[in-house]
């Protein structure tokens, strides 16, 4: 795996640490003199604390994290909560090293960006900045889905930290009681690719293990698991560990669900359930049109993540809204890159990339697991040329193997150690 935080990313931090905290700030405005740079980052996950560790590395920035949580859940490897392999409190942090930083952490919501004025509002209070770090993850379109906005309580979609409860509790009860659990995936942008065959996966290991009566329903509106290239090695592991457990159904879309009968109505018949976890489709959240930053997802600049209406703003994560798969890991990445970025700004030391010059953009590796012991390791690699749409590789196991699935779990504390350890 990619170390976090390359030599040339040390090398540049320790240069701003030298450097006059008082600049120009190049193609995204000016800092009055005299004044410590203010930077606010929305959102405490992983592409905002990417930005925040970068920023609080160099002491010459004013810091502001704004998020509602108390503490920091992770939704990558969080599947072993959910099928109850492993305490919530594993996958959960405190905050103690960013307030350890000098970070100004505030526990609060924003509803509104005023772009003109350079200032955040939260429910409490109105916060100024010079940049703005935008990790604010997504909210789900309920309105995909007929009948899901009234009954969602029932039928969890636990793809935002601290939600994963609701559908371990979903799955605990299912694997009590027996009978038919409905998982649907979505068409892609959604967080975690491989995150729904993951769950069906985990819970069918845990079938096994209890003697669950009934089975798994995968309903995929792709026509294989996503990404493609995890298609062939996910497809046989479902096959050969969980035949009896998993039926996968593919191209298959959700039209309604009816609570009270417990049926899903798809695109090839009416679906009868006893449990579901209803995935839906993603988008940023509306904060984002509401700033008037983009649509579906906010539009931004590759390789900088500047924001295409405002260069003082800066979009990582799943808010962002380019072909970049929506990782932790790539978020992460992303914020180290944002945070570094505006400190060269600050310092004067930070250079545009021409048109048609290739630039290598934050990697990633992903898992997915398909049961305790054995995973199936993917490997992003992506770059851009300026001007074109990113190029994305992918290298993945032909199969799952019990080595990704060690590497699956030291890979989580790296990165949890990286962000908040």
């Amino acid at each position: 795996m990619e170390d976090i935080g390359s030599i040339k990313r040390r090398t540049l931090l320790k240069g701003m640490a030298a450097a006059t905290a008082v600049s120009v700030m190049g193609c995204a405005g000016q800092v009055a003199t005299g004044s410590r740079p203010r930077v606010v980052v929305v959102g405490g996950g992983w592409g905002g604390l990417g930005a925040v560790r970068a920023l609080a590395a160099s002491g010459q920035v004013d810091i502001t994290l704004i998020e509602p949580n108390d503490g920091f859940m992770s939704c990558p490897l969080s599947i072993l909560y959910i099928a109850g392999f492993a305490p919530a409190s594993d996958f959960q942090r405190s905050y103690g090293v960013v307030d350890a930083l000098g970070v100004r952490r505030v526990k609060d919501r924003v509803l509104d960006i005023d772009r003109a004025g350079r200032t955040v509002q939260t429910a409490t209070q109105s916060i100024p900045y010079d940049f703005l770090v935008l990790s604010t993850g997504l909210e789900y379109m309920e309105e995909a889905l007929p009948g899901y906005a009234a009954a969602r309580d029932q039928f969890p979609v636990g793809f935002r930290a601290f939600e994963q409860s609701a559908v371990q509790r979903q799955a605990a009860t299912f694997l009590e009681q027996g009978g038919n659990f409905v998982i649907t995936v979505p068409k892609p942008p959604y967080r975690c690719p491989p995150a729904p065959y993951e769950r069906a996966c985990l819970i069918a290991q845990r079938m096994k293990e209890k003697g669950t009566k009934g089975k798994i329903i995968l309903v995929d509106a792709n026509k294989h698991p996503m990404p493609p290239p995890l298609a062939k090695p996910m497809l046989a592991a479902m096959k050969e560990m969980y035949g009896a457990q998993i039926e996968y159904i593919s191209e298959v879309d959700p039209k309604s669900i009816d609570a009270g009968r417990k049926v899903l109505a798809t695109s090839k018949g009416d679906i009868p359930f006893t449990h579901a976890n209803i995935i839906l489709p993603m988008r940023a959240p509306g904060l984002i049109r509401k700033a008037g930053l983009g649509e579906r997802f906010a539009a931004i600049e590759l390789p900088t993540f500047q924001s295409k209406k405002d260069k003082n703003v800066f979009v990582v994560g799943d808010a962002q809204g380019t072909p970049l798969p929506k990782s932790g890991h790539i978020a992460f990445g992303a914020g180290q890159q944002v945070g570094e970025q505006i400190l060269a700004t600050i310092a004067g030391k930070y250079k545009e990339a021409g048109l048609g010059d290739e630039v290598t953009l934050p990697a990633a590796i992903c898992w997915g697991k398909v049961s305790t012991s054995l995973a199936i390791m993917i490997n992003v690699n992506a770059s851009v040329a300026v001007g074109d749409p990113p190029k994305i590789k992918y290298q993945v196991d032909p199969a799952a193997n019990a080595a990704s699935s060690k590497g699956a779990m030291d890979w989580g504390r790296n990165m949890w150690n990286a962000m908040l350890g």
